[in-house]
């Protein structure tokens, strides 16, 4: 066999090479990066960091805030996400501000809270109004009210690459029923979040595969279509936690009919580091 031959057969069969770790990289990709996310369960209580504790049983922290974290398990949730003395964060679509409570009191005098809310309709004044309320007392002095609508341009009035993190607890399903554009929603997330930041999301499951179906009825949300959308936009699926889950709930009732007992996700996103994004 010749030189010229020679060459050309071991160019055909580089081109053969390449050509099918091409076609297996995005599956390989992909099955590494779902291998990646890490599903976890309650850590022992003696885990739970001193300022998640101590922000729980605060003295000041309101009854009706206490009675619910049976339901919601506050410990979990926030060690969890690593909620940490001297964290810049922002609890969004807020409501009567419950999580930004807990939020204010974790991360201390050092950090700071923006505690973001639409304006309420006149049948949610009530609601407007313990909001207020809340965030004048005296362990809110880290928190900083926004009202905004969620197409607003400065939705969240930061530096952009400033928050350490980003919440949104049981609302993320009501973002479709608003009017709202939950794509430059994430936009507006990642767009504050300094690159590792977290975008944390907590929600009431729906049944697989129903999508956005279910929101302003039994206000419940597709896991699945959640991951998909906040990944399209940018973000890293790093974490799941089940302690709020139920597999007992069928997903076909709202959970105030079920004595809020409902299935919930809890999903920890990233916004990727600044070089992987460079990359891709």
């Amino acid at each position: 066999m010749n030189h010229q031959r020679k060459r050309t057969l071991l160019s055909a069969v580089l081109a053969i090479a390449i050509a099918v770790i091409l076609s297996v990289a995005p599956s390989v990709h992909a099955d590494t990066a779902a291998a990646a996310v890490q599903h976890q369960g309650a850590v022992p209580p003696a885990k739970i960091p001193t300022s998640v504790t101590d922000a729980i049983i605060a003295p000041a922290r309101p009854v009706s805030d206490r009675e619910s974290d049976a339901s919601r398990q506050p410990a979990q949730v926030m060690t969890f996400f690593g909620v940490k003395p001297g964290m810049k964060v922002a609890d969004m679509w807020a409501g009567g501000g419950t999580t930004t409570e807990l939020l204010a009191r974790i991360v201390g005098p050092t950090g700071k809270v923006y505690s973001q809310n639409t304006e309420f309709p006149d049948k949610f004044k009530k609601n407007e109004a313990v909001w207020k309320a809340r965030l004048t007392e005296p362990g809110m002095i880290n928190v900083v009210e926004v009202t905004k609508p969620f197409d607003a341009p400065d939705l969240i009035p930061v530096k952009p690459g400033t928050l350490d993190a980003v919440f949104i607890n049981l609302n993320y399903h009501d973002l479709f029923d608003v009017g709202a554009d939950p794509d430059k929603f994430n936009a507006a997330v990642l767009k504050a979040l300094k690159p590792g930041g977290i975008y944390g999301i907590v929600d009431n499951s729906a049944q697989a595969g129903s999508g956005i179906r279910d929101t302003n009825t039994l206000h419940r949300i597709d896991e699945e279509f959640v991951i998909k959308q906040v990944e399209k936009d940018g973000f890293e699926l790093v974490a799941t936690l089940n302690v709020l889950r139920n597999p007992n709930d069928p997903r076909t009732e709202p959970f105030w009919k079920i004595n809020h007992t409902q299935d919930r996700f809890i999903l920890k996103f990233r916004k990727p580091m600044v070089g992987r994004l460079a990359v891709e």
